[in-house]
């Protein structure tokens, strides 16, 4: 059996990443893949470990392992240096005693490969298939945003939630800030699913949740890492304390999709509009407090829009233009962004 094996930070893991990895299925029987892991990063291995396996999970001829390293005793870095193969060879020996491959992106693999005295296969050092790099990445998120794979996606998505009770203008302006920052928006499920405010069950509610959280999933794997949702899984919840006196039961998995970085909570200073499907103002105005007691509970902090419809825009701008500000560049010594 040939066994192979390749290594790298794959902070984040991307398009180049599994390119590589796909060439090296094809120079062996046996692939092991190494993430490893410095003390002074934050993001933990198991999520980069999660992030290869999810794109990877199909075959059977493959292993991701972690290696948790000290800097002080073993160097960080990526440039191609004969004294630094020569430390890394070292330890990589000791970890894959029996392995005859390592295969590499990277002039180094040629040191690498000779300090173990085994064989070295280049794939694409120039970077011709995928002019891209981990660094790159991490310095302008926006514009390298389609390098990162499907499963990377998730994790770095920018959602922002337009909350607030019934008539307040939530999906009219979920749908500006969607066209003004030419990116993705999840709208509210309900209205397909429950036609009349006044008429629906707590099984429609969990119906809403799972469908809205299914959107958000979709949402968050494609070409633009900021996503709009008009509405989230806090308001749904509110709805089944409001009118059924009872909290809803969802999954982790729903609570993680609908998390968001930044909550608008659309306040009921506007003209009550009455189309026959919502509930008369009075109650409204009383889903109003629930809704507000919901986010209260979980611990949910909000940016409250009021005024004029104008007003309410130009808030949320300046609000998701200073969130993106920050969020442009990973620091990957951060856990999260």
């Amino acid at each position: 059996m040939t066994k192979a094996f390749l290594f790298g930070k794959f902070l984040p893991f991307h398009k180049g990443h599994e390119a590589l990895i796909h060439f090296a299925l094809s120079k062996c029987d046996f692939l092991s893949i190494l993430v490893c892991c410095s003390d002074k990063e934050q993001l933990p291995g198991e999520i980069r470990m999660r992030w290869i396996k999810e794109s990877f999970a199909h075959v059977s001829k493959l292993e991701v392992v972690m290696f948790n390293y000290r800097e002080n005793d073993l160097p960080n870095t990526s440039e191609s240096s004969f004294e630094v193969s020569k430390v890394w060879a070292q330890q990589l020996k000791t970890l894959f005693p029996e392995y005859s491959i390592v295969i590499t992106s990277e002039p180094y693999g040629d040191f690498v490969a000779g300090f173990m005295n085994i064989k070295h296969i280049p794939f694409d050092i120039d970077r011709f298939g995928f002019s891209i790099s981990a660094s790159a990445i991490r310095n302008n998120l926006f514009s390298n945003w389609n390098f990162l794979t499907a499963s990377v996606k998730p994790f770095y998505s920018i959602k922002v939630a337009l909350l607030g009770t019934e008539s307040v203008g939530k999906t009219t302006l979920s749908e500006q800030l969607s066209k003004y920052y030419n990116c993705s928006l999840v709208l509210e499920a309900g209205r397909d699913i429950i036609a009349d405010s006044n008429s629906f069950t707590y099984n429609d509610l969990l119906t809403v949740a799972s469908e809205h959280s299914e959107s958000l999933r979709i949402a968050m794997t494609e070409d633009h890492p900021l996503i709009i949702m008009d509405t989230d899984i806090h308001i749904t919840m509110s709805y089944s304390r409001f009118i059924f006196g009872r909290d809803l039961q969802v999954s982790n998995e729903i609570l993680s999709n609908n998390k968001a970085s930044l909550y608008f909570y659309l306040v009921n200073d506007v003209p009550h509009v009455q189309d026959g499907t919502r509930l008369d103002i009075n109650r409204r105005n009383e889903l109003d407090l629930y809704h507000r007691q919901v986010l209260s509970d979980k611990d949910i902090p909000f940016v409250e829009l009021s005024g004029s419809w104008e007003q309410r825009f130009s808030l949320a701008v300046q609000h998701i233009d200073n969130l993106i500000a920050g969020k442009t560049t990973i620091n990957h010594r951060d856990p999260g962004v």
